[in-house]
């Protein structure tokens, strides 16, 4: 017998019904916010600063390496620096002020990590710019001065190696090392002829 309720009296076959077709998109035809790489790119950048502070770059390198589209990444970043999320002047400044201080690092190796992290030259010398001879001079002279106190009781040369290397790890230059070095075993009352090879 013919099915009364369907003309033809045949019923579908098992393929998709016509409401199954909208299954991925949203209610006014477009793709859902999982779905849109610009959400996509926000959030991971929003996730990223809300860890830690990053330079554009370093966001720049993340969103190349989920393989976000360029024209995203132009769009989210200049979006991001335009609201203030990144400022990379902002960033190299309280990075050198940080780093300085807390682990008594040189202007030369302040400026590689700097470059390391993606930051421009210009900013990169207006950053380190703020620290003066004076401060790098006094972080050098501090962390002799911590080296040598560890080693008290040791061989002169050992002292004066291990305070040394202490220093060049630091980027310190290897004449400032010298005479520092030198002037704090001399504060001590140890005599030191100790004067910069490079000299």
């Amino acid at each position: 017998m013919r099915d009364r309720g369907r003309p033809g009296g045949r019923r579908p076959s098992g393929g998709a019904r016509p409401e199954d077709t909208s299954e991925h998109t949203s209610p006014g035809g477009s793709k859902p916010p999982g779905d849109d790489p610009e959400a996509q790119a926000r959030a991971l950048c929003l996730r990223m600063l809300t860890h830690s502070p990053r330079t554009r770059a370093q966001l720049e390198r993340a969103l190349h390496r989920r393989e976000f589209p360029e024209e995203v990444v132009d769009a989210v970043l200049g979006a991001f620096g335009d609201a203030g999320l990144i400022d990379d002047a902002a960033f190299s400044r309280a990075w050198v002020s940080s780093r300085h201080h807390g682990r008594r690092l040189s202007r030369r190796a302040l400026a590689q990590e700097l470059r390391t992290r993606g930051v421009e030259e210009d900013t990169v010398k207006e950053a380190v710019a703020e620290l003066s001879d004076q401060d790098e001079e006094e972080a050098a002279r501090d962390l002799a001065r911590r080296r040598l106190a560890t080693t008290r009781g040791k061989d002169r040369e050992v002292r004066i190696r291990r305070a040394l290397g202490a220093l060049a790890r630091k980027g310190y230059s290897s004449g400032l090392s010298y005479r520092v070095v030198r002037e704090e075993l001399e504060r001590e009352g140890v005599e030191a002829d100790l004067y910069d090879p490079d000299l």
